[in-house]
């Protein structure tokens, strides 16, 4: 869909430039779309507007100015806003609102106090069909908080060393969100990457999309890399790098009923809890999880029952319990099926209260672990490059490792990388 670029606030002997520039800035954003982008990812702006005001309130009034189809294109320089910011500005699914930075420079919003975030959107009002890139975060409480948003799209922010949380949707509920290659750090507070949904379902995320963000350093009071709330339901967390948080890299509760969750082909380490805990209703696959403190892999009655969680096709490595179900007795549809559990000094499978009717098929384990549904593994090296402490995380096959042991029936057509499966390796990753 394109659209002819109408110029605001250009003086005609700049015109030429800036022509030149928002052309090749349009080009940029109809390339920037990933495989998890919204659909309206590749719609050309009707029209462009340049700001390079260096102060925070100018930004605000520019940012409120935005009409459907507008493109807000973002000079470098730190935005400092004192007073509550809320963005309450929405596109449509022909005219999206794009807030991006200029290409190449450096955006920083922040504040002078933790009194307030550094930046809401849909605090005040629905907020929809809406994308901000590029942009740096820091300072404040929550770096930046979605309040009622959807079809939202936020992408490559460097969101850190926030008060709180780095980014929530904890307050209103959310759908359709898209919070893409992102990098978030150095939390305060509770110290979470991404804190999503609320507890005992209040708010709820759904049909969301996290994905290709790199999420580390979250040594707050609790410090979960992604947590994703009870009730929250169809959210897809997909190909993200989590690593040094302080609970775990991803933590995910139950639906409660609703469209299960799915977690795949992340990559998790060196957390000084579980590497990832899901309680239930989810998909687990193709992942990777290296060096968690407490278990690789944990599964628990929490703010729901665990039912329903089928953990397909992970590699699972760990000094102490490489897999963990604590609440796996007797629930319903229970599937642990396909990977490598791996612990060096305590279990491959660990289930405190009991199995009974959980499905155990295709399993490559080292350390204690039931006899039905498993095969020994030899250690690891049966990795390419892998260490218990996650500092080496390429966990791909040798030629000699005995991972040809999976079931057809749970055998999965890509692998971690995205490449269509080969044969019948257990694990995340195929040769």
């Amino acid at each position: 869909m394109n659209h002819p670029f109408s110029l605001l606030s250009v003086s005609q002997p700049k015109k030429h430039i800036i022509i030149a520039f928002l052309l090749a800035s349009a080009v940029a954003l109809h390339a920037a779309g990933t495989p998890y982008s919204p659909d309206w990812a590749n719609i050309t702006p009707k029209r462009a507007i340049k700001h390079a005001e260096p102060d925070g309130d100018s930004l605000v009034k520019a940012v409120a100015a935005l009409k459907p189809g507008d493109q807000l294109v973002i000079a470098a320089g730190t935005y400092s806003v004192e007073r509550m910011w809320d963005i309450g500005v929405s596109g449509t699914a022909e005219a999206p609102i794009w807030i991006v930075a200029e290409d190449g420079a450096q955006v920083i919003l922040t504040r002078p106090d933790d009194k307030q975030n550094v930046l809401n959107i849909g605090q005040g009002t629905p907020v929809h069909h809406l994308c901000l890139r590029g942009v740096e975060i820091t300072g404040g409480s929550h770096g930046l908080r979605l309040g009622q948003c959807s079809e939202v799209w936020i992408d490559q922010c460097h969101i850190h060393h926030t008060g709180e949380v780095c980014l929530s949707a904890n307050s209103a509920n959310t759908r359709h969100l898209f919070l893409t290659r992102n990098h978030h750090h150095h939390g305060g507070g509770h110290g979470e990457g991404m804190y999503l949904g609320a507890n005992h379902g209040q708010f709820i995320m759904s049909e969301s999309v996290i994905a290709l963000n790199h999420i580390h350093d979250c040594k707050g009071e609790q410090g979960d890399g992604i947590e994703v709330k009870q009730g929250s339901w169809g959210n897809l967390i997909a190909e993200n790098d989590i690593h040094d948080t302080q609970y775990p890299c991803i933590t995910v509760y139950g639906t409660a009923g609703k469209p299960v969750n799915i977690i795949e082909r992340n990559l998790c380490r060196r957390s000084a809890d579980s590497a990832m805990q899901v309680q239930g209703e989810a998909i687990v696959r193709n992942n990777v999880l290296i060096g968690g403190k407490g278990s690789g892999f944990a599964s628990l009655d929490h703010q729901g029952k665990s039912l329903n969680l089928q953990v397909i096709h992970n590699t699972i490595i760990n000094t102490g319990d490489a897999f963990k179900g604590s609440s796996w007795n007797a629930r319903e549809g229970m599937i642990l099926a396909n990977n490598v559990l791996y612990s060096r000094d305590k279990s491959a499978m660990n289930f405190p209260k009991g199995r009974e009717g959980a499905t155990i098929v295709g399993n490559i384990v080292l350390g204690d672990a039931p006899k039905q549904g498993t095969t020994r593994g030899r250690g690891l090296e049966d990795f390419v490059s892998l260490s218990w402490d996650g500092e080496k995380h390429d966990a791909t096959p040798t030629a000699e490792a005995p991972f040809d042991h999976a079931v057809l029936k749970h055998l999965l057509d890509t692998d971690f990388t995205g490449a269509k499966r080969v044969g019948s390796l257990s694990g995340a990753v195929a040769r």
